[in-house]
């Protein structure tokens, strides 16, 4: 990864001022060791013009800092938390914002393309060793083997920000789901919960799924087939209403179990390359494979990283239903749950193969210059800053408010909402275009007090991402923040336009106009709408 180096301003003129002095003071040290050589004529000083250029400097410094103090304190027409003027295009006015923004985006964004490349395929490579060692072993507990036993599919689906193009800073976070394979005697009717009226609103984007028999030729009758597939029901399925129904939870607990022996498998062979160790996530996570570089290992890019291994079972058309429930959902204690359905029965749905489609559908028709990934990372980076200064239990609820998957449903909402292809989104109007995105979260906050998944329900994106199944199509629209009370939304409003008003003074210190020719040119200028996928 290319290192940037900026100057800070707020110690240069500091440091040139104090470096004057001494030159000004070691000077009358060496005049006073010779003055008994030669006597200035008439008692002139010949250190004042030195002296006075110091002086000079130091008053320069001092006027410039209560210019800027001035500036920021008493410029008229200052945003006021709560109101529209709060996203007046001030900032973007002030001259070298627009530069700040660039700065700031190359110095602490962007991602190196060659160092996510290689940590891209590392990744691969040792998540495929383990899938296919998995697949290899069968399947361990309460069903060793034979026609009823749960087994990884043997592929992996890698999915999240570091494979759609808008992770930022360090790749050392991944996600890959594990898509799991049913015993062939055993189909899934899946449904949604969000049209449960006594169902709390922050569990109705959570899905079920019971057991069916799979269409047979040969007419068996249901008796029949719940008698043959009993060891897999008593395994991995739970009661729900008079039905059996496939448990996370109970899947979840499986697939941890067998990861870790399938890992003492490879162990061995992954020594040379890294160092590998599996850490459980319990119940609320899913669990996390950490990858250390070996001592031995000399490459380029000598990263740590952790991958999360997300069970999954297919749906069909690239949908997967996945263990436990991701964020805004609730995890954990259940206290608002009604007594006829089981918590370990709840399933989240992932629908990253719809939202690739639909991200490389407004990249085709996307004008030339189009920053839409950019404004993204962006707008995570001023996430990341606006949890500064809070504490853990703050800075936990504040990034699960704005989680990135929140970003991104605000970014293709917006985009969506607009047309294709939507305009205004060149790299010139970066500023106004972020601007734009953090007034429509503040909209969702404040005043819509929703902000709906942009895949599911009537009024997804169907049309943009081809098919759907079914239960999707027809699923209760599915809100991001109901999880989330009044009073959380309206303090992460008013966090989010106070780090928006604070932003010149946040990206000032990572650099301006005289240190961007440092860095390399922007993307735009490389690639036209989004940049190409990494290898």
């Amino acid at each position: 990864m290319s290192v940037h180096y900026t100057l800070n301003l707020r110690v240069f003129w500091p440091l040139v001022t104090g470096l004057c002095t001494a030159l000004v003071c070691l000077y009358h040290v060496l005049r006073g060791s010779g003055s008994a050589l030669a006597e200035p004529p008439d008692g002139a000083d010949g250190g004042f013009p030195l002296l006075k250029v110091a002086i000079l400097l130091l008053l320069g410094y001092v006027l410039l800092r209560c210019r800027h103090v001035v500036r920021q304190r008493f410029l008229p027409g200052s945003p006021r938390l709560g109101g529209h003027s709060a996203f007046s295009t001030r900032h973007f006015r002030e001259p070298g914002l627009g530069i700040l923004l660039e700065s700031y985006y190359e110095h602490e964004v962007r991602l190196s393309p060659h160092v996510l490349g290689h940590s891209k395929a590392h990744v691969s490579r040792i998540v495929g060793e383990l899938v296919r060692a998995g697949r290899a072993r069968g399947s361990p507990g309460p069903i060793p083997g034979g026609a009823l036993a749960l087994a990884f599919r043997g592929d992996f689906i890698q999915v999240g920000s570091a494979y759609e193009q808008h992770k930022i800073r360090r790749p050392d976070g991944f996600d890959v789901l594990v898509p799991l394979r049913l015993p062939p005697l055993v189909a899934l009717e899946p449904r949604s919960l969000g049209a449960e009226p006594e169902l709390a609103p922050a569990f109705r984007g959570c899905f079920v799924a019971a057991l069916k028999a799979p269409p047979s030729p040969s007419g068996a009758s249901g008796g029949h087939w719940l008698r043959n597939c009993k060891p897999f029901a008593d395994g991995f399925c739970v009661d729900v209403r008079g039905r059996r129904h496939l448990s996370a939870t109970l899947v979840l607990r499986w697939f941890q179990s067998h990861l870790q022996r399938s890992l003492a498998t490879v162990r061995y062979s992954l020594e040379g390359r890294c160092r590998v160790s599996l850490t459980p996530g319990g119940l609320e996570q899913p669990p996390t494979l950490h990858i250390l570089p070996c001592r031995t290992d000399y490459g380029c890019c000598r990263l740590s990283m952790a991958v999360r291994l997300i069970p999954a079972v297919h749906l069909g058309d690239g949908v997967f239903l996945v263990a436990p429930p991701p964020p805004p959902f609730p995890s954990g204690p259940l206290s608002e749950f009604p007594g006829d359905l089981r918590a370990e029965a709840l399933w989240g749905v992932n629908t990253a193969r719809q939202e690739q489609k639909l991200l490389s559908c407004l990249q085709e028709r996307a004008p030339p210059g189009a920053c839409y990934l950019k404004c993204l990372q962006l707008l995570k980076a001023l996430r990341d800053l606006g949890a500064r200064g809070l504490d853990p239990t703050a800075a936990t609820q504040w990034g699960r408010i704005l989680s990135s998957y929140v970003l991104k449903t605000a970014l293709l909402t917006v985009l969506l909402r607009q047309g294709a292809p939507a305009q205004g989104w060149e790299e010139a109007h970066l500023g106004e275009c972020l601007e734009e995105l953090v007034q429509f979260l503040r909209d969702c906050l404040l005043q819509r007090h929703t902000l709906f998944h942009c895949v599911l329900g009537p009024g997804g994106a169907a049309a943009e991402v081809g098919s759907l199944p079914k239960v999707l199509r027809e699923a209760t629209p599915v809100d991001l923040l109901a999880a989330f009370d009044r009073h959380a939304r309206e303090l992460a409003a008013a966090r989010l336009l106070s780090t928006w008003r604070r932003l010149p003074q946040l990206l000032r210190p990572y650099g301006g106009p005289r240190y961007l020719v440092r860095c390399p040119p922007p993307r735009n200028q490389r690639t036209q709408g989004f940049p190409e996928d990494e290898p």
